[in-house]
Order: C-alpha cells, then structure tokens, then sequence
C-alpha cells in the first residue's frame, strides 16, 4: 500500500536508455512466466500496515487456539504482514470479547469465537458489549458436534438406555459439565428439554477434569465437544453413544446421531468463527472473508481439522450474520425455560 505521500514526476519527457528498455522487458518476461507458474504474490488490499492482532479469548491449547494460530500464519503469508495471536482468556470469554468490541475498527484487531459468544448473553445479567451491535461477523471457520459419552463400564449403551433409566428415576443420573451455563451444560438442557427427562448436573472448571472422573466413574454420562473428548474415546475409557450433529461424523461413523437415536430434531455443535469490530471497512471486510475461504480450502488446513474431529465451514459474512441470530435465539429460549445462570 502507498504512503499518502505525494510522488512528483518530472513533466519533461526524457529519451528512454537502452539499458531501461532491457530491464523493461525482461521484466515483463518474468511477469508473465510467474503468471504461467501460478505464482500468487501477497494480496495488495485495503488494509493496515501493521501487525494484526487475532484475540482468542482462551487460553494457548485447544481448538481455539490452533485455528487463531493457523489462520494467523496464512493470512501473514497472503497479506505480507504478521498476524498476531493474543490469548485473552477469563470471565466466560467476556475478557478478549469485550477487548475487541472497544478495539478500532480498522482491521488491525480481529476476534475468534465460539459458542459463549451466542449463549452469554442470556447467562449474564450485564456484559460490557453488545453481541449483536459490536461486531461484524467474518466467517464461520468450522464445526465439530457434540458427543454424548458415557463411562466404559456403563449399562447405558444407547440413548434409548439412557431415556429409559432417566424415566424411571428421574434426577438419578449424574452428568457432567464444565460449570453452568457452559456448551456442555447448555447441549445437555436442550436434551433433557426435547427428551422429557430431568437429570442431575455435576459441575467442573472445564472439560478435562469432568471427562477425567467420567472415564473414573464418578459420573455417569456427560455431552462434549468431539475434539475434547476424542483422546478419551481412543484410549476406551470412555463410550461414545451419540453425536449431537444431523449427520453422522466421519471421525465416528459408527456412532448414531441423536435424531437417529430417538431424540428427533437434537443439533447442537461447537462452533468456531472469526468477527471484527462494528465500523470496519466494508472492502476490509471482503477482502479478510475471501482470503479466509481460500484458507479453508488449504489441504494442510483441512487435514488439522479433520485431526481434530472439526468440519471446516466457510461462506459468506452474511450466511455467519444469519447463523450467529439463530445461535441466540437458541441458546435465549433455552437459557430462559431451564433457568440457567451462569457463576
């Protein structure tokens, strides 16, 4: 991008030298074979000449965390500049999220989020935001589906095990969560909700030590999301019964989605995508969803992914706009029906 400098050029109209003429051409030439190649230079658009700082309002590890760093890393080699990750965590995401909503809207600041960032609002009785005035949605990089899990040595081998056992004794089942009004705690409400069950929540400070006293059998069942509770599910420690997806995962092909299972209707996944604050440039805008989809579309890329139990996603700003509406008045209703306050 040119400074707003002004470039003077002389008015007089001088000979061009042989040597220019040379230069010129062999110019041209190399041009043209690049083109040939497919060479593809970094892009020269819109954009601050500055390193662009990627929040991830959690902490370094997690699918978070990687895909800020991996979409971090490609978009510095297109654009030419460093695209920085700044890990934010605290206050259910609340800290990095509201950073960015005050952050100028240049583009020199960009947002990853996740699941919270539809479900906070109806968990909190104050935010210093608002989620659907403060940002300007990016793209929706990926999803990966809830699981429902049960410990190894569990009777419960199905949802219909599960639906049976619950109606029987109502409030008899302990499930895990990762504290109140966390995704897994909000994936299992909407489930007792459309399965009429009632079940007894057990809170933890996050995945690891609930899916741990899960494979310990200290709790009975618990919905997670694919990529945390895949390394339990690989060791055996943990069975898996149910994907809460509309299709089956190719990492788990075997395993029915909960529609499937007898609970019809049941969709709740992880997602993950990219926003920037409200006010910044339209041609900013396009050019970072752009540059994004063709991120996603990387081999090297999708394989993370896929490693992860994630589908990469993609599309347009306007399709994540209509998604992230319907998030909130998902998580509003259930939020609101079954009481929950987040602490």
């Amino acid at each position: 991008m040119l400074n707003k400098e002004t470039i003077r050029i002389d008015s007089a109209v001088r000979p061009e030298r042989p040597f220019h003429r040379l230069r010129r051409a062999l110019l041209t030439t190399l041009a043209i074979s690049l083109a040939a190649v497919g060479f593809s230079a970094p892009v020269a658009a819109a954009y601050p000449e500055k390193p662009v700082k990627i929040v991830v309002p959690y902490p370094a590890g997690g699918f978070n965390d990687t895909l800020g760093r991996l979409m971090g890393n490609k978009l510095g080699d297109i654009f030419g500049q460093p695209f920085i990750v700044d890990n934010k965590p605290g206050a259910g995401t609340m800290i990095g999220t509201s950073q960015v909503a005050k952050s100028p809207p240049d583009g020199g600041t960009l947002l990853v989020i996740q699941f919270p960032f539809a479900a906070n609002p109806w968990l909190y009785k104050s935010i210093s935001y608002d989620t659907r005035k403060d940002f300007a949605p990016l793209m929706l990089a990926g999803r990966s589906p809830m699981v429902l899990v049960v410990n190894s040595e569990s009777s419960i081998r199905s949802v219909s095990d599960l639906l049976e056992k619950a109606r029987k004794d109502p409030g008899a089942i302990n499930y895990g969560s990762s504290g109140p009004g966390s995704s897994n705690h909000l994936a299992m409400a909407l489930f007792e909700s459309m399965a009429k069950i009632s079940m007894t929540q057990v809170p933890y400070k996050g995945s690891s030590p609930m899916l741990t006293d899960l494979a310990g059998g200290q709790i009975e069942i618990a919905f997670d999301a694919l990529p945390h509770a895949l390394p339990f599910i690989q060791t055996g420690k943990v069975r898996p019964i149910a994907i809460g997806h509309a299709t089956r995962s190719p990492v788990l092909p075997d395993v029915p989605t909960v529609t499937e299972a007898g609970v019809e209707g049941y969709e709740v996944s992880s997602w993950h995508g990219f926003v920037a604050p409200a006010g910044t440039p339209d041609d900013i805008l396009v050019t970072l969803n752009r540059e994004m989809n063709k991120v996603l579309q990387m081999e090297d890329v999708k394989h993370v992914f896929a490693e992860q139990g994630v589908t990469p996603d993609g599309g347009s700003r306007e399709a994540f706009a209509d998604f992230i509406n319907g998030q909130l008045e998902l998580w509003k209703r259930v939020v609101e029906e079954a009481g929950i306050e987040a602490q």
